[in-house]
């Protein structure tokens, strides 16, 4: 995965022959290192490389003492280590590869109801300009360029509802190859990272400009704790899912929702129409679990699942029997 990292790290990189004797790279000698361009092993640049001496050297070649005439036995070591570093190459990267494709996430905006999308959007922008934009008139019609710039480290998200929103304004969105979705972009005030530019009229720029943020900020924010919470799960072996509640912020269910997905967490229930959800309130008012699970079945029908919020084993059990689908237990952790 490339991203444009950057490192407040100022210690020097490590030598090749002590990466090499690590296994992680091959021992090669770089231009970037030696001056001369060569890419011979460092042991044999070394040694062709020695000073000679004249006659010297031809009367150590007759006693055998040369590295000329030493060669011809130290090459098939010199080769199984090249051949051993760059086993060792393809198996790190192979496993890199694996890593990456853990990682590697579908095409979420696909999901996206496009007609909603832009209803969505097109009541952002009523809601920021309800009537007169005179800043608008202030800077003009005149066709201008924006950049989005990242300026702090976490996972991007939120494309698709950056792009709706220029597109309601008139104005185009070109992304740069960095600004993948699900991807961890490093990035700080001092090193950012360039995302995408926007061209269009100035005053339309300037009106899509905060919508957009707020809905990429958002998103990004989302998917960022989503990533952080499922890689804490997984550090402690937890192999099931991390899902996030319906408690979303009024008029950016669809953002927040997205960006679970792209963070790889789990949505849990959509709405309060997809799938029920009996809590404590439901059951005194029905007066038992298995009141409310089978007046909630009577109305769900068979096609949607009931899920019962629990205290304990025993009431988990009671939801079960009653015909329940999912039990959930509320678990509470104290940070200290």
């Amino acid at each position: 995965m490339t991203t444009e990292a950057t490192s407040d790290s100022s210690s020097p990189p490590a030598p090749a022959a002590a990466l090499a004797a690590a296994g992680k790279v091959a021992v090669k000698e770089s231009q970037s290192s030696s001056g001369s361009g060569s890419d011979r092993p460092i042991e044999e640049a070394t040694s062709n490389n020695a000073p000679t001496n004249g006659n010297n050297e031809h009367d150590a070649n007759d006693k055998g003492e040369s590295s000329g005439v030493e060669a011809p036995a130290a090459r098939p070591k010199e080769k199984e280590k090249r051949e051993t570093n760059r086993r060792k190459n393809a198996k790190n990267k192979k496993s890199f590869d694996n890593n990456k494709n853990k990682h590697a996430l579908p095409d979420y905006s696909t999901l996206l109801p496009k007609t909603q999308i832009a209803a969505t959007v097109q009541a952002w922008i009523d809601d920021d300009m309800p009537s007169f934009d005179v800043g608008g008139l202030v800077v003009g019609t005149s066709p201008k360029t924006a950049q989005l710039w990242m300026k702090s480290t976490g996972i991007f998200a939120g494309k698709p509802f950056f792009d709706a929103v220029f597109d309601c304004v008139g104005c185009n969105v070109s992304w740069s190859k960095l600004a993948v979705e699900g991807k961890l972009i490093k990035a700080s005030g001092s090193s950012k990272a360039l995302l995408a530019t926007v061209t269009g009229p100035c005053n339309s720029i300037l009106r899509g400009e905060r919508t957009a943020l707020c809905a990429l900020s958002r998103c990004s924010g989302v998917a960022t704790e989503s990533r952080e919470a499922v890689d804490t799960a997984r550090s402690y072996g937890w192999d099931g899912l991390v899902a996030g509640t319906r408690k979303t912020t009024p008029g950016f269910r669809i953002v927040e929702k997205y960006g679970l997905l792209v963070g790889g967490a789990a949505t849990h229930r959509l709405d309060l129409s997809q799938m029920v959800m009996l809590k404590d309130n439901h059951v005194w008012s029905a007066g038992s679990i298995e009141g409310a699970v089978k007046l909630a079945r009577r109305a769900a029908g068979f096609s949607q699942k009931i899920e019962v919020e629990c205290r304990d084993l025993d009431e988990a059990i009671e939801a079960a029997t009653a015909g329940a689908d999912v039990s959930q237990w509320s678990v509470h952790v104290l940070v200290l």
